[in-house]
């Protein structure tokens, strides 16, 4: 494929905190991936017509807020329901590692907490992205 990854950043729920988000977004840019970045309290629906919208390759979604365990595993099944099977969902912000594995089992393919290098992020998805 010819074209730049394409990444959707996204703050789910009613999170406010958006600097990993941006730091992400920023990283990700510099690595050469074209993101597209939601905003602030955006919700599961919201979140998956924008990357249906933009074809994006990834979701990569950020949470302080503690509703990962709800919110992420929805974003994951509205994605199914859209038929969107090849979009890697990646979540990341302050999760309990205790809550990873039900996140991993839920479909999230990934969880990067605070003080993960942004390069694993990058390498991340460069190896496990689902090219269309």
């Amino acid at each position: 494929m010819n074209r730049p990854i394409r990444v959707l950043v996204a703050k789910p729920g009613l999170d406010g905190h958006d600097r990993g988000a941006k730091v992400i977004a920023r990283a990700l840019r510099d690595a050469g991936m074209e993101v597209i970045y939601t905003g602030l309290r955006q919700t599961p629906e919201q979140i998956v017509a924008a990357a249906v919208q933009e074809d994006v390759d990834v979701v990569a979604m950020s949470l302080l807020s503690g509703a990962h365990n709800h919110l992420f595993p929805k974003v994951v099944n509205l994605l199914k329901g859209e038929g969107v099977d090849d979009v890697l969902v990646l979540g990341g912000g302050v999760i309990p590692d205790d809550d990873i594995p039900f996140l991993l089992e839920s479909g999230v393919e990934a969880i990067f907490t605070p003080g993960t290098p942004t390069k694993d992020v990058i390498d991340f998805i460069n190896t496990n992205i689902k090219r269309k």
